[in-house]
């Protein structure tokens, strides 16, 4: 049994302790941290978990084997190198860090302290997901030829004008960061890496906060192509539809943390000119919350890694960054490009900076 720290104990953690408390074999709750204990004293007194109001007591405590991040976007990168520089593993929320550079360095950190590193990409655990990733390696989709999606809200209506979920700087992409992401992982789970991308983001609904509508086109590596549309200002619905050249798979609702059901409908090669209805598939009801946390325990008892230098989990971030790129450029933005870029300024430029660092030996040998 794992005994993890939460760190944050809002909506979201508190779902993720409801989830995993007293019904997994391999991780429980023993502690947490939060700036306003009183706040969830009570809560955390029926979890039995003990309250601290910063981080650092659990990362100094010896019977805290894991930490786990429910904390706002802007903070994942400094308290995931703290867990790091504490030789402790760590499970952040998405998105994992809102720069490529800030996940290089995560990813790391933790794989000098030879930590695990695990971002909450809970999709993964959908069986809907895992199955139609089968169809796509086993041929019954055919060749991947393009997947849509959205995950749509009333999102910036729910939160006060000083609330951190609408801060520009958390949620820079507006519904792309905390709910595109997800869509991201998805694509990239099916799809593999994104090669280039155009976007726009708008505000048009409230006069402060995130842009409400933001809206994204893909080209994957492989050929395929992608839409995502996040709408924050609007009901709540989400959908993913994926076309392959036998056939389409869709998963999509207005709920979606159950566990999905699928549509699929394949072309009849005989009888081309019929339509015919999809097929509606079901399948066994299970949490994906306590899925992805018990995945991360299991890492942690076998010290293996799970987020790594060029994984999903970095491109994802990747990703974004081109999509703000792209939004406010108005132009195709090759994915990774920035950072490319930024690592041939650096070559450039160190030849100049050992040739600094020699001048003062070749003085300080003429003084003696």
């Amino acid at each position: 049994m794992i005994n993890a720290a939460i760190v944050g104990l809002g909506k979201w953690g508190q779902n993720l302790v409801n989830h995993a408390q007293g019904k997994s074999g391999k991780i429980r709750f023993v502690a947490g941290v939060v700036r306003h204990p009183e706040k969830v004293r009570d809560y955390a007194g029926r979890q039995g978990i003990v309250l601290h109001d910063n981080l650092q007591a659990v990362l100094d405590d010896p019977a805290i084997d894991a930490i786990v991040l429910a904390t706002p976007h802007t903070a994942h990168a400094d308290q995931i190198l703290a867990c790091a520089k504490a030789g402790k593993p760590v499970f952040t929320e998405k998105p994992f860090t809102l720069t490529r550079a800030d996940a290089e360095a995560c990813v790391r950190a933790c794989a000098r302290a030879q930590v695990p590193l695990a971002v909450g990409f809970n999709w993964r655990f959908q069986p809907a997901l895992q199955e139609i990733r089968r169809m796509l390696e086993d041929g019954r989709l055919g060749k991947l030829l393009h997947i849509e999606g959205n995950f749509c809200g009333p999102s910036v209506y729910r939160f006060g004008k000083d609330h951190w979920r609408l801060n520009r700087e958390e949620g820079p992409a507006g519904g792309m960061t905390g709910r595109g992401v997800h869509v991201v992982d998805a694509m990239l789970y099916l799809a593999g890496h994104i090669d280039s991308v155009i976007a726009q983001s708008y505000r048009r609904v409230l006069d402060y906060g995130i842009d409400d509508t933001t809206s994204m086109l893909f080209r994957f590596r492989s050929g395929a192509t992608g839409y995502l549309g996040t709408v924050i200002a609007t009901a709540e619905t989400w959908r993913m539809q994926v076309f392959g050249s036998k056939g389409w798979v869709e998963v999509g609702d207005v709920e979606h943390l159950t566990t999905w059901q699928m549509r699929v409908c394949h072309v009849d090669p005989a009888n081309l000119n019929v339509h015919h209805k999809p097929q509606v598939i079901t399948f066994t009801d299970c949490s994906t919350e306590r899925a992805e946390l018990e995945h991360f325990a299991d890492a942690v008892r076998e010290s293996r890694a799970i987020a790594v230098s060029g994984g999903d989990e970095v491109h994802s971030v990747a990703v974004l960054e081109a999509i703000l790129e792209s939004a406010k450029s108005g132009e195709r933005v090759k994915v990774g490009a920035r950072a490319a870029k930024a690592k041939r300024a650096t070559r450039s430029t160190a030849p100049k900076r050992a040739a600094k660092k020699k001048a003062p030996k070749k003085s300080a040998r003429r003084r003696r």
